[in-house]
């Protein structure tokens, strides 16, 4: 309609695409479209003139009008819109459980005039929405295969060993990698990448591939699945204070590097008031010192 107002106004093709910003055959062959869709002829053209017939230019004053309005109306939604300010926050089940609500809460305290509005992704997506931009910012567990992300770290957490009550192990007060890994072992969905081989221990492995007894992309499922006897899983202390339950036990391991918990953003194409939570996570939540600097979203 757009293009039939434009050319009904300039009444030649060449002038009308230099308008709309698009070619003579794509203007010719859109116009031709728009009348074989409504089944009439809107315009009369020759090889010296074009020229509206009768029903064309009675109904070209009602497509401006139509066009006003649709115009008017998204006016008024990208007014309405600066006043909806937002910012969509991801975090990973589990790991916002201890910082997010904190985080949202303080922010929100301090930025009365902009909306969090926090999403929990699970294991088939440690990223929390960055890698297919659903979200802006994201609470997450790193390392997850997003290269040109950046995070800091937020809190350190030693590994976990979550097994069967009944295990061989379960009595034991601690643990170390290498008495785990040929045990069966609960694992995140394949589409979690490198984060699905970190929390396998694959770094421990010297290339051998471990068992998987099951896949869970939940903390219920994999607890579960444990409960059962079916293998174990290595995770987080978070983890053993948020799902805790009958028929399961958590073992410290003692000699894995800290799992992190890190804030994490594409610094490309931030909006102002995703910018502005990073800003003041990094410069006003006091998480430590030395925890605010960048490390690149792949690091563990």
């Amino acid at each position: 309609m757009r293009y039939f107002a434009v050319l009904g106004e300039e009444l030649n093709y060449r002038r009308a695409a230099e308008r709309l910003y698009i070619t003579q055959p794509a203007l010719s062959t859109a116009i031709k479209q728009l009348e074989h869709q409504l089944g009439v002829l809107l315009l009369r053209r020759n090889t010296r003139e074009v020229a509206l017939t009768e029903l064309g230019a009675a109904w070209l004053p009602k497509v401006r009008k139509a066009l006003r309005g649709i115009d008017s109306a998204v006016e008024d939604l990208i007014a309405l819109s600066a006043q909806y300010r937002r910012i969509r926050l991801g975090y990973l089940i589990g790991t916002g459980a201890d910082l997010v609500f904190r985080l949202v809460r303080h922010f929100e305290s301090a930025h009365p005039e902009i909306t969090v509005e926090p999403k929990e992704f699970d294991f088939s997506d440690p990223t929390a929405g960055l890698a297919d931009g659903s979200t802006e910012v994201a609470i997450i567990r790193p390392p997850v295969d997003l290269p040109e992300h950046r995070m800091f770290i937020l809190d350190a957490e030693s590994w976990m060993a979550c097994l069967p009550r009944d295990h061989h192990l379960a009595h034991r007060t601690e643990l170390t990698t290498a008495e785990l890994l040929d045990e069966p072992v609960v694992v995140a969905p394949s589409t979690a990448g490198r984060w699905r081989d970190y929390w396998m221990a694959m770094d421990a492995r010297d290339g051998k591939p471990p068992t998987i007894a099951a896949v869970a992309a939940t903390y219920e499922e994999e607890t579960t699945t444990i409960a059962r006897g079916l293998g174990i899983s290595f995770t987080s202390e978070a983890s053993a204070r948020l799902y805790d339950r009958q028929g399961i036990v958590y073992v410290p391991i003692t000699d894995r590097p800290p799992s992190y918990t890190a804030l994490a953003w594409h610094p490309a194409g931030l909006s102002h008031e995703a910018a502005e939570l990073v800003r003041h996570v990094r410069e006003e939540w006091g998480f430590g010192e030395g925890q605010a600097t960048e490390r690149p979203a792949t690091y563990y």
